[in-house]
């Protein structure tokens, strides 16, 4: 669903679930001022069209143990679909990768790695990653300490306004000036 999809009550109700998810729809119909039955509905249309991705709890990573938070940058040796194809089904398959973006730049992924201790890092490094034949080369960056994590996204407060039927966002087509 394009954010040009969702109205003031849709971002209203976006807005309340990432600052509390554990919301009951009665209690969020009333933060956002509509009656729950359509609110219901609004929260489930988001689910199903995938604005709303999932739940989850935020849990503290050193209270659970996983002191130690660890950026890596990974080049891979040769560009193609199969090597990062590969790649990345190895990343998707450690559960200490907690994001992971290809990216461009000096590097072709960024991994960020949640783990217990440098010592727990040097095993994930030597026999999960350096094995991997794609890997070129691989960069780590140790966090000092952890300012902000999953942070909510910056939703706008109204959608854009709709664009009317037949519009063109450029006034330069393929075939010349328009």
């Amino acid at each position: 669903m394009p954010i040009e999809q969702l109205d003031e009550t849709d971002i209203r109700i976006l807005k309340a679930l990432q600052a509390d998810g554990r919301l009951t729809n009665v209690d969020l119909a009333e933060r956002i001022n509509l009656s729950p039955s359509p609110c219901l509905r609004r929260t489930k249309r988001l689910e199903a069209a995938g604005v709303i991705a999932g739940y989850r709890a935020e849990i503290d990573r050193t209270r659970v143990g996983l002191g130690l938070t660890v950026f890596i940058e990974i080049k891979v040796g040769r560009h193609s679909r199969s090597n990062a194809d590969e790649l990345t089904a190895a990343l998707l398959a450690i559960p200490e990768v907690v994001s992971c973006c290809m990216v461009s730049g000096a590097a072709d992924f960024l991994v960020e790695l949640a783990v217990a201790d440098l010592a727990a890092y040097e095993r994930l490094l030597s026999d999960r990653l350096l094995v991997l034949p794609m890997i070129a080369d691989i960069r780590s960056n140790f966090a000092l300490r952890v300012i902000k994590t999953a942070g909510p996204l910056a939703l706008p407060d109204t959608p854009p306004p709709k664009q009317p039927s037949g519009y063109r966002s450029s006034s330069v087509s393929p075939a010349g000036p328009v």
